[in-house]
Order: C-alpha cells, then sequence, then structure tokens
C-alpha cells in the first residue's frame, strides 16, 4: 500500500497505476454541457431580472421563467439532436463517397495522401515509404482520408440521443440556478434578484474553471470570461424590463 491512498488508487487524470488505458475528457460531452448550462443561466437570468424590472408580482416572475424553462430546454435538446445527428448522417455520407473512390480512382487517392503527408514534412523515399504503408491496408486508409483529408471526426450511432439528454438536462440545471433565489427570498424581490446575480456568477465562474480543468485554459481567465457573458446578458434583461416599464401606455 503507498503513501496517500490505497492500492490501485487513481491518479489525478483518473489513470490507475499499471492500467494501459489512460482516461480522456470527451470533447462533445464538454461541450454540450457547457451549451446547455451556459444557454440556462443566461437566458433565465436576463428573462428574470428583466420581470423584476417590469413587475413586482412574484407569481408572474415564477410562472414566466418556469415556462421558459420547459420551452428552452426541449428546443435547445431538439437542436442539440438535430444538429448531431446531421453531422453524423454527413460523416456517413462522405465515408460512403471516400469507399468509392478508393475503388474507382485509387491513383487519385494515393496522390491525396501524399500531399497530406508531403504537407507534413515527409519527402523522398520516407514519403513513399509512408504511403504505401497507408495505401495497403484499406481501413488505414479510409480512417486517414476521413481524418486528414476531410477533417471529420466519426459520430455515434447514439451520439445524437445522448447529446440531447446532455444538453436539455444542463439547460434545465441552468435555468433553476437564477430562480433558487426568488424562491428562497419570496418577501424581498430585491434580495431575490441580487441573489440570483450573485448565485448565477458563481455557477457559471465554476463552469469555467472547470472547462479550463479538463483544457489548456486558465482557471480565473476561463471563470471570469464565463461570469461576465452570463452577467452581461442578465443585465441586458434588466435594461429593457426596467424600459419598458417605465414606457407609458405599455
Amino acid at each position: 500500500m503507498t503513501a496517500g491512498g490505497g492500492e490501485g488508487s487513481a491518479t489525478p487524470g483518473g489513470r490507475r497505476p499499471g492500467d494501459p488505458h489512460e482516461s480522456h475528457p470527451r470533447p462533445t460531452l464538454l461541450s454540450d454541457f457547457i451549451l446547455g448550462s451556459q444557454d440556462g443561466i443566461v437566458n433565465v437570468l436576463g428573462i428574470i431580472l428583466g420581470l423584476y424590472a417590469a413587475t413586482t408580482d412574484l407569481r408572474i416572475i415564477i410562472v414566466a421563467t418556469l415556462a421558459a424553462l420547459g420551452a428552452e430546454s426541449i428546443a435547445m435538446a431538439a437542436v442539440a439532436y438535430s444538429s448531431t445527428l446531421s453531422r453524423r448522417r454527413l460523416y456517413l455520407s462522405e465515408r460512403r463517397r471516400e469507399l468509392r473512390e478508393m475503388e474507382e480512382v485509387p491513383d487519385v487517392e494515393r496522390a491525396e495522401i501524399r500531399e497530406v503527408l508531403a504537407a507534413w514534412g515527409y519527402t523522398g523515399a520516407s514519403l513513399e515509404e509512408m504511403v504505401d504503408r497507408i495505401c495497403a491496408n484499406p481501413t488505414a486508409m479510409l480512417e486517414f482520408m476521413m481524418s486528414f483529408e476531410l477533417k471529420l471526426s466519426p459520430v455515434e450511432e447514439g451520439a445524437a440521443r445522448t447529446s440531447a439528454v446532455i444538453v436539455g438536462g444542463a439547460t434545465v440545471i441552468g435555468h433553476f440556478v437564477p430562480l433558487i433565489p426568488f424562491l428562497l427570498f419570496r418577501g424581498d424581490l430585491t434580495a431575490a434578484a441580487a441573489g440570483a446575480v450573485i448565485l448565477s456568477g458563481i455557477t457559471l465562474f465554476a463552469i469555467g474553471w472547470y472547462e479550463a480543468r479538463l483544457t489548456l485554459g486558465v482557471w480565473w481567465q476561463n471563470g471570469l470570461q464565463m461570469a461576465l457573458i452570463g452577467l452581461a446578458g442578465g443585465f441586458a434583461g434588466f435594461l429593457i424590463g426596467h424600459a419598458l416599464a417605465v414606457t407609458p401606455g405599455l
């Protein structure tokens, strides 16, 4: 047993000693989570502050926010599903086309592989050896063309459903963040609005920090950027609500 942890404990990167498979973050899952949660927080913060500036009726604020939660979460999930499904269909279509071209015009495909490798710095005998090795394996040749000529990544069959669930779920969670203070401070809307801004800012900063932890970003810069973008959206909603509240006839 080693000091500071039991036998087989995981490293900070999620890898266990002796495990040849290192875990890596899933970029699509990360982007889906950030998209849904940030959208949920920013949209509802803008709506809730706009309503706060225009009315003192807590019931209207809560009903309108919950209505926005339902509509926005379904819309975001649908967009995530359809866009991911489109990326999968595009990948499969291009894959089918590449397979056909490998059979019908192999010399053209070989020349395209040579062009990519030459751009990487391969020349002379090394270049031709690499081309021969790749073209000798149809699977390697196809994957090479998809990745480095077309720059397309494979999209798994269930990716559209997964993306819809993550984006929709994260949007719902994000929607509740600015709403929580209004449910807690029912008798003081000003305290609720201030609490919504503070809680939303903290949550957005945490999302930016989490993104930086998995990427090459600087944690405080990512967190601050995420928080400022979100709070700017909320402030815009407040200004619109205030302008409509003081406009005669509205």
